[in-house]
């Protein structure tokens, strides 16, 4: 270990997975003491988009749930089998998961719901010819080709009523305006997915939430390593070395407690900054208020990016992302229920005990809204007799079908009454105990949007000596955003490089080069 490396000192702005990945791979691969990392997080709890939070009594909450698959994500597993688990200390959190979808295997038998509250069979996607063509000539066109354009550029209107379509959107959150070349990476990222998109058999999932089964142990493992977390700062700019032939940051200025503040930063130290945020400006209800419509104006979230970019192209462009929350927002939901009406029902409706049917898709539902009934508990802390349901509405600016008026504007007990209209439930039976607490996330799809490939900075941009990006808004060749993936994979990759890590970073895995991959999914194509 060298000296440099035993004094170097490492600032992380922003407190989500990828801040804390790289804390973690600095620590473990890079040798770097973790006494001299330093955490900012402006908000008072950590994790970023992986929060859950609440209890019995008032309400869990948390913005949405991740899918995992073991098939990909492997950087995540590469941090996660080093990671104990807080459940178990002489397993890893890899392990741990592994173990759990072995014994907790998803295969819905209820994907998709139609108005008339009967099952939809998807055994077939539904394609026409047409459908056939124009999917093919997008997942094979290549993204200097695809550029800036949207999905509905390169596919027709009745393209969007195909089963498959409506099984995709849902399950990844993708709107037919949204970015053609992040919709391509999809489909080969994803490729082993489409043969099983009906039963998301190939989803994995963890135990608990993803803050109690992912950021907990993580955080539990980087505080024994000595790593400082400094929560309610806002970091408002960097000062760099003047007339430097590379980018040095010298000075990190913040908010700390209401006082302003700041540190320097010597010439070889680090500084990685989590640009851009998808849950920037969220804001919860209950089950008499509707969220508050918020924007980055209230929050300052994107701040620190704009002023960072003004004037420095190779640090991005957040204008495409940030600029238009009619197209980048969807509300979602989660009920806490103190009886098993709702589960009973769903049960024997479904086919599917909780935890192995996924997503459940209204797909006439004007809101288009998917619930998921979690393996329970789904809180560390949730007590025996609670149950957990979540959901999300991709068009939440449109009147419901049952509830005369936007999801955007409803209470919890609106958004319930609403989802016991399609499922044809009385609401008086079904939730005479819950508490639905509504969130509403004007950016959450923000990374989805159209974009040139220069908006997207490197993780360590060039001409940059000591700054690296870290976020679902970094250009990573291959891999795709809206995923834990790609933010360990930008965090692993910022790291190896400013540290010189001597070490492989896991290859994204191309299942679209596999000859039964594809087979497979011609054959699924054609059913």
């Amino acid at each position: 270990m060298t000296t440099s490396t035993q004094n170097r000192k490492s600032y992380l702005v922003g407190g989500g997975i990828g801040s804390l990945a790289a804390a973690a791979f600095m620590i473990r691969d890079g040798g770097v003491p973790g006494k001299n990392i330093t955490i900012f997080e402006a908000m008072p709890v950590w994790g970023g988009a992986l929060d859950a939070a609440g209890n019995a009594e008032d309400g869990y909450s948390m913005r949405g749930g991740r899918m995992l698959t073991t098939d990909n994500y492997e950087c995540t597993w590469d941090l996660y089998k080093t990671i104990p688990s807080t459940s178990d200390s002489s397993q890893s959190v890899y392990d741990e998961i592994i173990a759990f979808n072995t014994r907790v295997k998803a295969h819905s038998q209820a994907r998709l719901v139609d108005r008339n509250r009967a099952i939809v069979d998807v055994s077939t996607m539904g394609f026409t010819m047409q459908d056939r063509l124009e999917l093919l000539k997008l997942t094979e066109a290549s993204e200097e080709t695809l550029g800036t354009s949207v999905i509905t550029d390169w596919l027709s209107q009745e393209f969007f009523s195909n089963n498959f379509w409506y099984m995709w959107q849902t399950t990844f959150a993708f709107q037919p305006w949204h970015s053609a070349v992040e919709f391509k990476r999809y489909l080969h990222r994803f490729m082993k997915e489409f043969s099983r998109i009906e039963t998301l058999a190939g989803v994995k999932r963890t135990i608990y939430n993803q803050f109690d089964s992912l950021v907990r142990p993580l955080m539990k493992w980087l505080e024994a390593e000595g790593v400082h977390f400094q929560n309610d700062t806002m970091v408002t700019d960097f000062e760099f070395l003047p007339n430097a032939e590379k980018h040095t940051v010298v000075g990190i200025k913040f908010n700390h407690a209401g006082r302003e503040n700041s540190i320097s930063v010597g010439e070889d130290d680090l500084v990685f900054f989590q640009n851009g945020s998808m849950t920037d400006a969220s804001s919860v209800g209950s089950m008499t208020s509707a969220p508050k419509h918020l924007t980055k104006a209230d929050s300052g979230g994107w701040n620190l990016w704009e002023k960072l970019a003004d004037g420095r192209p190779e640090f991005g462009n957040p204008a495409p992302f940030n600029s238009s929350i009619p197209e980048s927002y969807w509300h979602s939901f989660t009920a806490t229920l103190k009886d098993t009406a709702l589960f009973d029902q769903m049960q024997a409706f479904t086919g599917n005990e909780a935890g192995t049917g996924g997503l459940v898709t209204f797909k006439d539902s004007n809101w288009l809204m998917s619930v998921v009934l979690y393996h329970q508990p789904h809180f560390m802390n949730q007590p025996e007799g609670v149950q957990i349901l979540w959901g999300y509405a991709l068009h939440p600016d449109r009147i419901g079908n049952f509830i005369a008026k936007p999801m955007s504007e409803c209470t919890g007990e609106e958004i319930l009454r609403e989802l016991c209209g399609h499922l044809n439930f009385d609401y008086a039976e079904t939730f005479a105990a819950a508490n639905c607490i509504p969130c509403r996330m004007p950016y959450i799809t923000s990374m989805f949007m159209p974009r040139a490939l220069a908006d997207r900075p490197l993780p360590v941009p060039k001409n940059s000596r000591n700054l690296a990006f870290i976020s679902q808004f970094v250009e990573v060749p291959n891999d795709v955003v809206f995923t834990v993936e790609y933010s360990i994979r930008a965090a692993q990759m910022a790291v190896y490089e400013l540290l010189e890590i001597d070490r492989e970073i896991p290859e994204v895995s191309h299942h679209d080069r596999s000859v039964k991959v594809n087979f497979d999914a011609v054959i699924k194509a054609f059913a």
